[in-house]
């Protein structure tokens, strides 16, 4: 009988994550980057850079014991992208990157503890495991939703993510 590790598992999930956040993401034309369907939202050039930046905040999950957002030394994410291609080009980078980092932990290793913080105020605090799902891919999954929700309000065809979209043969 074979049995996968939490490891295994999370890979599983975030190969098939990556490849559909990289279909959405190479929906996003250059010239609406500034578009923004609310004065509440993100333009669509800093939603689609922050979904790639959230793969280094994966990366720091896996390879840190926590994160405190008042550390003047804490690594700051690179300037946004402005087209396409710098961003596709930033998540495949990004990807590779986390995707090594998981491969060479172990299912041990992530049910260390990690801690998300603002100096003393302890923000979070779960097994690594669970913050790469919960705060990781999660939250990852769900500015990708809303990256979907702008392609539609700008007319451009959204991918299938779980099964065809109404943009693809057989969808609905």
């Amino acid at each position: 009988m074979h049995t996968s590790s939490l490891q295994q598992n999370i890979l599983e999930e975030l190969d098939h994550e990556l490849a559909v956040t990289r279909k959405v993401l190479e929906r996003v034309p250059d010239d609406k980057f500034d578009y923004q369907p609310h004065p509440k939202s993100m333009r669509l050039g800093q939603l689609a850079s922050h979904i790639v930046n959230l793969l280094k905040f994966k990366q720091l999950f896996v390879e840190a014991s926590q994160r405190d957002f008042l550390d003047p030394n804490a690594p700051k994410p690179p300037p946004s992208p402005t087209s396409t291609a710098e961003l596709l080009k930033r998540f495949d980078q990004f990807s590779a990157e986390l995707r090594q980092a998981l491969s060479e932990s172990s299912s041990e290793k992530l049910t260390d503890n990690f801690q998300l913080r603002r100096g003393e105020q302890v923000l979070m605090s779960r097994p690594k495991g669970a913050a790469l799902r919960i705060m990781g891919l999660n939250h990852s999954i769900h500015h990708r939703g809303q990256l979907t929700v702008y392609l539609r309000l700008l007319d451009i065809p959204v991918p299938g993510v779980y099964g065809p979209s109404a943009d693809e043969p057989g969808g609905f």
